[in-house]
């Protein structure tokens, strides 16, 4: 049994697995092949934050590959209502799989720690792995490959950007990191990220310059500036990445066939201007979808029915 907490609970070979069998079940999908991999298997969805993309598309995906799966938000009482080891063993002596997206990185932690089945990590305020899953296959279906390219971020250096390391360290991409001062990755922080071993290819550059970041990028990425949880600190975040804003401007200083991601949602006007976000550079409808089509595959690798 094994659980996803953050991408380097895996190995580069086994993200790579991952990767492979999301593509073929996203080929299948689109020629209208439906096979029932997870047949009568159930996936339980516990959120203590509110979610479109990360819901819709466990939801879907199971469905597609012949499962189920139950929402239960904050209300089910994990850690309140009753312990947490009691919880998770209840709960996972009853399903197949359970994906948490939970405030705190602990609680992720901590129930997988009792949990009889594969824990998925659904977004923790430390780490976003399913996102970067989604991110890599995006570029990938791009450019054909992604050991090599250079990936750009340009904002907080947060839980999607963490992960976005950790894919990169494991898969052999160039990753410059955009940030002002303040808002970066520590050096520790970076050693822990990127593990001992970086597979060939890896390059890891953080800068308080977005020009110099996307220079020569394939991919030019962002996310909001105040994330759940930081309402208090809007204006003073407001003020600090004024100058962080992803549009044609910046664009135009990346590769001429660079895409622009981001994990939405978005703040259209704040960290990207409208004329980016709807720009025929823009892969973000893409990058959506491709949440439901990378977890399928991170599920079926998980449940061993590949």
């Amino acid at each position: 049994m094994r659980h996803l907490l953050t991408l380097n609970d895996i190995s580069s070979r086994e993200l790579s697995q991952v990767l492979t069998l999301s593509t073929r079940i996203k080929a299948e999908v689109k020629k209208g092949i439906r096979r029932p991999r997870l047949a009568a298997k159930t996936l339980a969805m516990i959120f203590e934050k509110q979610s479109l993309r990360t819901r819709v598309s466990f939801e879907a995906g199971m469905v597609q590959l012949g499962g189920h799966a139950m929402f239960l938000g904050a209300e089910a009482g994990f850690g309140k209502r009753e312990s947490m080891s009691d919880f998770s063993r209840v709960l996972s002596s009853m399903v197949d799989c359970i994906a948490i997206r939970a405030m705190r990185h602990a609680t992720a932690v901590a129930l997988a720690q009792y949990s009889r089945c594969p824990v998925i990590n659904a977004l923790t305020d430390e780490s976003h792995p399913c996102q970067a899953l989604a991110d890599m296959l995006t570029i990938k279906e791009r450019f054909g490959k992604l050991q090599g390219l250079k990936l750009a971020y340009v904002g907080d250096s947060n839980n999607v950007t963490a992960s976005l390391v950790q894919a990169s360290a494991k898969l052999g991409l160039e990753i410059a990191i955009a940030s002002p001062k303040g808002y970066c990755f520590g050096e520790t922080q970076l050693a822990a990220l990127v593990g001992d071993s970086p597979a060939n290819g890896f390059l890891l550059e953080q800068t308080t310059d977005p020009g110099l970041a996307v220079q020569g990028a394939h991919a030019v990425y962002t996310d909001v500036w105040v994330s759940m949880g930081q309402e208090k600190e809007e204006a003073k975040r407001k003020k600090a990445f004024a100058a962080y804003q992803v549009n044609s401007k910046l664009m135009k200083a990346a590769r001429k066939d660079a895409i622009f991601l981001h994990c939405l949602p978005a703040r259209r006007g704040l960290e990207v201007s409208d004329e980016v976000m709807d720009s025929p550079q823009s892969a973000i409808i893409e990058q959506a979808e491709n949440r439901m089509h990378a977890q399928k595959g991170l599920l079926v690798w998980l449940l061993g029915t590949a």
